[in-house]
């Protein structure tokens, strides 16, 4: 499982000698897939002075104005009304039903923490809408680029509303030119009433590759969409499909960085959550270490460490732990990452907080 935030990071580390990032002769190529702009209409408010906000939810810079799926919405559009048949939809249903009557059930899946939980919905909060968190991303010690992690102004997600959750990582110029060129962008779509994903979308513009990924959780059916088109050097073009089985509340990917900061994180807990990633379905597992003072360029921070469990193939499979810095807060932002892989150690840690507009 390629962990949200830790997946982006790892595009810094490949080798290579490149000082450009690749060239796509005929930008259509990467244009997102039909079948996704029939399945999911997408509406995202427009930007704020300043910022990058959620265009990258939507089409690719070279034909957003084009292919926006919330430019012209296509007949054939989900239904906004058919959850009730759902897993989800019918938990919901019941423990809404139960507070008339009796105490509320057990927040659903089983396997996942409920403190500070009302129903699938956390208490308190931690996700406000302009918040901004930045990293500086040092490889060997180095500085090789910046991770951004935001919370843009809430989406509809076929007439649901939805969290805006974005992350960049970039390559610092000189990184960039005298190593690997990477400048990835990440939008995922968490449901506000039930904390599932809905969809995520990817622009990777590397030395190497170009790349625009799509994907769905269809709750109603209890599968998953996965749609790529790749322009790389040594391949040309290619495009690749994927559909799967999920299960109940499974997070994707990039929305589990975020979903981790729902949780109290109480000392000697286990945490877990399902994860569905690249045709299978998994959980995510992880535990508090400790509680120490994180000493960072913005100040000291009450952090809670946190140990969690990922499995990544290839050159990027830890062969350490993987260590994961929490504010030790209600907002639990991620204040620091840090990992021993096969070609170095990995550490990004914060540098810039922004804490955004309280809900």
């Amino acid at each position: 499982m390629k962990y949200g935030s830790f997946a982006l990071l790892a595009g810094l580390l490949l080798s290579g000698c490149s000082s450009t990032y690749i060239k796509v002769e005929n930008p259509d190529v990467l244009r997102p897939d039909k079948e996704f702009e029939r399945a999911v209409t997408i509406e995202v408010p427009d930007a704020e002075p300043g910022t990058e906000a959620a265009s990258v939810a939507t089409a690719p810079p070279e034909t957003k104005k084009e292919e926006s799926p919330s430019a012209k919405p296509p007949k054939t559009t989900a239904p906004k009304k058919t959850a009730k048949k759902t897993p989800v939809a019918t938990a919901a249903k019941t423990a809404t039903k139960g507070k008339k009557t009796t105490a509320p059930a057990r927040r659903e899946p089983d396997l996942e923490d409920d403190k500070g939980f009302q129903g699938r919905r956390t208490v308190k909060d931690p996700f406000w809408v302009g918040e901004t968190v930045v990293h500086d991303v040092s490889y060997f010690k180095v500085s090789a680029g910046s991770l951004t992690m935001r919370v843009d102004p809430f989406a509809q997600v076929n007439g649901k509303k939805a969290y805006n959750l974005a992350t960049h990582i970039k390559t610092y110029d000189t990184f960039s030119k005298l190593v690997y060129a990477v400048d990835d962008k990440v939008v995922a779509l968490m449901d506000f009433e039930q904390m599932i994903p809905r969809v995520f979308t990817m622009h990777v513009k590397e030395s190497n590759q170009a790349r625009e990924v799509r994907s769905f959780f269809d709750f109603d059916k209890m599968e998953a969409n996965f749609w790529e088109k790749k322009v790389t050097k040594k391949n040309g073009v290619e495009e690749k499909k994927m559909k799967w089985e999920i299960l109940p509340y499974s997070q994707n990917v990039f929305s589990a960085a975020f979903y981790m900061r729902l949780f109290a994180w109480e000392d000697g807990k286990e945490y877990a959550f399902r994860v569905a990633d690249d045709g299978e379905n998994l959980v995510f597992k992880g535990k508090t270490l400790r509680r120490e003072v994180l000493d960072t360029e913005i100040g000291p921070i009450k952090a809670v460490v946190v140990k969690p469990e990922i499995t990544l193939k290839g050159n990027f499979k830890p062969i350490g732990d993987i260590l994961i810095w929490l504010s030790d807060d209600d907002r639990k932002h991620i204040l620091r990452i840090e990992s021993k892989i096969k070609i170095g150690t990995l550490v990004s840690e914060i540098v810039e907080l922004k804490p955004g507009k309280a809900p």
